[in-house]
Formats: C-alpha cells, structure tokens, sequence
C-alpha cells in the first residue's frame, strides 16, 4: 500500500485549472524540514482532483502549517537539453490545517480505518533526533 503522511508548509499558493475532461485539479507546492537540522528544508509537488481540488483552493493559502495525507509518486521528466531527472508528487486524498501560526496547537484527525490518528499532536513536544556524524559510524 502506497500512503504517505506529512506535515508540511505551503509555500506556493494553490493553482486551480480544468483538464481538458473539465475535471478540476489543483496544484501547489509544500515545504517541510529535512531529518538533519543542517538539512536545508526540502519542498514537494502536492496534487488534488476533483472535490478535493476545490477544497483546497477554497480554505488553504501559501503560508499555511498542513497535515497532508495521500500517495506518493515518483515522475520522470525529460528536459529539452536531453537529461532526465525526477521529481516526487504527493496526490492528496485528505489534507488537515494545523491551528496557529506555528503549528504548534493541538490538531484532532478523525479516526478512521485507513488512518492512524493524532488526537493531539504539539510539534513541540516532539523530541530532537540526535545525529552522528559521518566520522563517528564504523563503516
């Protein structure tokens, strides 16, 4: 099963557009920190269709702190000077804004079969993941 779960920024205001079905679908891109803190932050193409599409581009803007839930794909592009490169895309089926400027007040997701529940999620009661450096694994 392919389900991703992630908090993230939204750092480019949602796009809503019609395909050529006049289906609707949004896009927009999130932001969200790497596992190092020297990391820098790594962003992600999200995608919406239909109901949801409309959802988003509704109640969300660029700035806003959001609990993503969705499946996760990798595509490959091919550019005009010849190389390829791909690129992930998270295709959302449920989206959660987290309440504060910072996200750090409580945030309830309803329980359902296919989702493990956060009834009170505070990023700052999350502990620090301590790191080794590359000198310290013995390999």
């Amino acid at each position: 099963m392919n389900s991703c779960i992630l908090m993230a920024q939204i750092v480019s205001a949602p796009e809503l557009r019609l395909t050529q079905d006049e289906v609707e679908v949004t896009e927009m891109m999130v932001q969200f920190e790497g596992p190092n803190p020297k990391d820098p932050p790594a962003n992600l193409k999200v995608v919406a269709w239909g109901n949801k599409a409309k959802e988003i581009k509704e109640n969300y803007v660029s700035g806003d702190q959001v609990i993503l839930q969705g499946r996760l794909s990798m595509n490959l592009f091919e550019h005009r000077e010849g190389f390829k490169e791909k690129r992930g895309e998270l295709v959302v089926s449920r989206i959660y804004k987290m309440d504060g400027a910072t996200g750090s007040e409580p945030v309830s997701i309803p329980h359902s079969d296919n989702v493990v529940a956060m009834d009170s999620y505070k990023s700052t009661e999350v502990a620090p993941i301590s790191h080794q450096s590359e000198d310290d694994i013995p390999f």
